[in-house]
């Protein structure tokens, strides 16, 4: 599949939309003390890099930002792709791309909080995949029996 992953300003109604339905995703998981996932108020700090990935007919089919921590730690947030194309390879290539830009940015190490529940497993599989390993909670997370944290050495 041919995607093209930019910067993204969060102003197109579709993205909030698919936030949303992010949103939702995780409400109905993840209880509300162990939900991190951000709206679009939360994306919209300067500490944070979003990025979208479009078709060929110009339809977003995923996202992902990452939130610098510190001058050499960032932290992976909100990857999500459209539920029609997972595991067609729209989250590895963005990824892949969002771990490039934290590189070209002199981040050392870039980490994140996923889901310990089943549903999470696909997401915990693809971040292991890319080299994530197992860690422990990072800059404000806590133990949560509901989160799984992960790190990768840049």
């Amino acid at each position: 599949m041919n995607i093209d992953i930019r910067i993204d300003d969060l102003t197109d109604p579709r993205i909030a939309q698919f936030l949303e339905e992010h949103i939702a995703d995780m409400r109905s998981i993840s209880p509300p003390e162990s939900k991190h996932a951000l709206d679009l108020d939360g994306l919209r700090k300067p500490e944070i890099t979003f990025w979208t990935a479009w078709d060929a007919q110009d339809q977003l089919v995923g996202c992902g930002a990452i939130k610098r921590l510190d001058a050499r730690h960032a932290e992976l947030k909100s990857m999500r792709t459209a539920a029609s194309l997972r595991r067609s390879g729209v989250a590895s290539r963005l990824l892949q791309h969002i771990i490039g830009a934290a590189r070209e940015r002199g981040y050392q190490r870039l980490s994140l909080e996923t889901g310990a529940m089943p549903f999470f497993a696909p997401a915990r599989a693809l971040y292991t995949r890319h080299g994530f390993v197992l860690c422990p909670p990072f800059g404000s997370y806590r133990d949560d029996p509901n989160s799984v944290f992960m790190t990768m050495e840049l």
